[in-house]
């Protein structure tokens, strides 16, 4: 068992009208090279997903926590969030006296020391990694998704509210995977 350790945690997700919520939560180590790690939203795709290969092979350990669109609905995004960066850091079996770090500023309920740091994925190393293995795993979720529905063209815009995304919507109606609690969704169902 390792104690003493920071293991980062943040979220991808949160703004789409469709797909689940992602968390990850990584624990780097003492000896882990942190060149390149910054906020996933400021790396290119493919840089991305070399650094999110880096950070799996070479980490201590790497967890996910996954929210579905139904949960967020059910819970609401905040909650739903929360609930998924919970659930990444249970499944850091065997990893006990580590410190938690979450991007933001809220922390999830766990029985670890926790501390959120507003653009916390740009200032510390750990939820930088995180923030890449939450982006690059949800992104490949929702080409899965694509795969199922690919009138949405879900690859396209990982189901964010883009034009051709609601348009698409508009068009073709919900899918299981939409979220019904977001505008416009919300809106459109009322009509």
């Amino acid at each position: 068992m390792r104690t003493n350790l920071i293991c980062g945690v943040d979220e991808a997700g949160r703004g789409p009208l469709a797909g689940p919520v992602y968390a990850a939560a990584v624990i780097l180590g003492p000896d882990f090279d942190t060149d390149g790690l910054r906020d996933s939203k400021k790396i290119s795709e493919s840089k991305r997903y070399t650094l999110a290969a880096h950070i799996k092979k070479n980490s201590l350990a790497w967890s996910l926590g996954i929210c579905s669109a139904s949960e967020i609905d059910e819970l609401n995004i905040h909650q739903a969030t929360l609930l998924a960066m919970r659930r990444a850091i249970e499944g850091l079996n065997g990893y006990t006296s580590i410190k938690i770090l979450i991007d933001g500023l809220f922390c999830p309920q766990v029985d670890h020391p926790c501390e959120a740091i507003v653009k916390g994925d740009d200032k510390v190393a750990e939820i930088s990694a995180a923030s890449i293995i939450a982006k690059t795993e949800r992104d490949l979720k929702m080409i899965e998704i694509d795969k199922i529905y690919p009138k949405y063209q879900f690859k396209k815009h990982k189901g964010y509210p883009t034009k051709l995304h609601i348009e698409m919507i508009k068009y073709e109606g919900l899918c299981e995977y939409h979220r019904r609690s977001f505008s416009p969704i919300k809106e459109m169902l009322a009509l």
